[in-house]
């Protein structure tokens, strides 16, 4: 059987990616399809997730087997997992974690499926431009508003500089300190 898969993106108006793949492939093969589509290096734990009808995730193939899954739950692994062990009809519905750090995803649905078998995925059709694949993250401490509504900058008297700290104003005794004698 062959799936036709229909992928878009709810940052990116306009882009679309349509997919035909084995259904004997494994979710690896839709995976590095679906990178090249977008001329995405392969160096990210990407994911998909199962959704219900509505966008509810349910099982997750993962990249590599990380070992955080309880011993409850199965761990799928895309390069283990076949496409046919999870989608087999038109409608089922998939997202597809491409930056992990963010979770920014690709929605997917299987839009088709005939019969057949193929050697290797098939771009079908390709348009607008993919997101960035990894946003930059912003670690930097946000300015800090003063009570007059402008901006001040954090100094070292923000917190009370050390001339302010007394150590006999300090409670020990609430907080179960001690001064490091008999442990």
């Amino acid at each position: 059987m062959i799936l036709k898969f229909k992928f878009i993106s709810d940052e990116q108006e306009g882009f679309l990616r349509e997919i035909e793949i084995d259904g004997d492939a494994t979710f690896l093969d839709l995976c590095k399809a679906l990178l090249d589509s977008c001329s995405y290096p392969d160096d990210q734990m990407t994911s998909f997730y199962l959704c219900d009808d509505e966008w509810e995730r349910r099982e997750q193939v993962t990249r590599e087997d990380m070992g955080t899954t309880s011993v409850d739950e199965d761990c799928y692994v895309m390069q283990q997992t076949r496409l046919s062990e999870f989608l087999s009809e038109a409608g089922q519905r998939l997202e597809f974690v491409f930056d992990p750090f963010s979770e920014r995803v690709f929605y997917g649905t299987v839009s088709g499926e005939r019969s057949g078998s193929l050697q290797a995925p098939k771009l079908l059709r390709t348009k607008g431009k993919a997101p960035r694949q990894i946003e930059e993250l912003d670690f930097s401490m946000p300015a800090v508003k003063s009570q007059k509504g402008g901006v001040d900058d954090v100094d070292d008297d923000f917190y009370g500089g050390s001339a302010a700290f007394n150590d006999d104003e300090l409670d020990l005794e609430g907080f179960e300190i001690t001064d490091g004698v008999g442990y």
